[in-house]
């Protein structure tokens, strides 16, 4: 019998578009290891996942905010949502399904990223407890943000007595279109207020033999290029401050790897992590086709965005792994299979695990 305790609490409140007030619930994991995760319905967003290093010490690994408002500001990139439809960037916000071209709504430039202007990240999820199990319910209506079809989506988190956090995403339509999920944590294992100085020292590989080459835009370009003798080269661990300054064209990194396995299983090692102070190591491991390894380029280097504890959040501050399929997919039909069509059932589990090493 699991000894991991699940409660919840009220996070706040707002009004919605019809002046109608809503209560955003809390959910708080706490599991045998001393681990607590935290999980509110608005948005999806995990807002605080409190680790013990090898001594014992803990701290909060994942960047966000305290309150509710903070999660309304513009400095909120994504800290922890659930992502949807489509996470990532799409080309030009044009989709092509069975001939027909739906346009996207653009809140990247030209380009639609992380489900638009009014994304998952952005929404009020039902909820619905199973145990252990926290269920998020969405209902995504035909054409919203410029996506064809109703979709039901049902996201679950669970937290283990091993300390693994899973996270299983399905779907249904009731057109053919498209969806694509993850979440968007932002790590760093030294604490979320260590900033850049102990990102650079974490460790990482990634089980991926290429990436998905991108335009200046961060938009697919179709061509797969491998990462033998590259600065992507993830598969030999790499200390992240030694890498992250070399990527070409680019802030640091933001790119899809192509996870090296022809079959994704749900238990496919997808990357390690590892700082070596603390001795925390994450471990994540998914389905999916592909990660997108982001270093938190595009924070600010300024004192603009402020977060738990007062701390503010800076360039490279932290680093994200988005399992997910690859970017674009839709528009590159060698990219693997991106429709959904009714009577499918989308399907995406990761799972987070966390411990320490000497």
């Amino acid at each position: 019998m699991s000894a991991v305790q699940l409660k919840q609490d009220v996070f706040g409140e707002l009004t919605d578009h019809d002046g109608k007030k809503k209560t955003i619930k809390r959910f708080t994991w706490t599991n045998k290891r001393g681990v607590v995760v935290q999980l509110i319905t608005y948005g999806g967003y995990i807002t605080s996942i409190k680790i013990p290093d090898r001594k014992g010490n803990v701290e909060d690994v994942v960047i966000g905010y305290e309150n509710l408002e903070g999660y309304f500001s513009t400095g909120n990139a994504y800290f922890g949502c659930t992502v949807g439809r489509g996470a990532n960037r799409i080309g030009k916000s044009k989709i092509t399904i069975e001939g027909v071209t739906y346009n996207l709504s653009a809140n990247n430039g030209l380009n639609h990223l992380h489900g638009g202007n009014t994304g998952f990240d952005k929404v009020v999820f039902d909820h619905y407890v199973n145990g252990n199990q926290v269920i998020l319910s969405y209902h995504s209506s035909d054409l919203e943000e410029g996506y064809p079809g109703d979709v039901v989506v049902n996201v679950t988190f669970e937290l283990t007595d091993e300390t693994e956090f899973l996270i299983d995403y399905k779907a249904r339509t009731t057109k053919p279109t498209y969806v694509n999920m993850t979440n968007h944590s932002y790590f760093n294992l030294a604490g979320h207020n260590k900033g850049s100085a102990e990102l650079y020292k974490h460790v990482i590989s990634i089980n991926a033999d290429r990436v998905t080459e991108v335009d200046s835009q961060g938009i697919p370009t179709g061509n797969l290029v491998p990462v033998s003798g590259t600065i992507f080269d993830l598969r030999i661990p790499r200390v992240i401050g030694d890498v992250v300054r070399k990527v070409p064209n680019s802030p640091g990194y933001d790119h899809n790897y192509c996870i090296a396995k022809g079959s994704q299983q749900v238990d496919t090692f997808v990357a390690k992590v590892y700082h070596p102070e603390s001795g925390r190591v994450l471990e994540v491991y998914s389905d999916q086709p592909g990660v997108q390894f982001y270093t938190g380029n595009f924070l600010p280097e300024d004192d603009s965005v402020k977060g738990k504890d007062g701390q503010i959040y800076k360039k490279h501050g932290a680093f994200c792994l988005e399992p997910q399929i690859f970017p674009d997919a839709i528009n590159h039909n060698h990219f693997g299979k991106a429709i959904l069509y009714p009577g499918e059932q989308y399907t995406h589990t990761s799972k987070y695990k966390f411990f320490t090493e000497n």
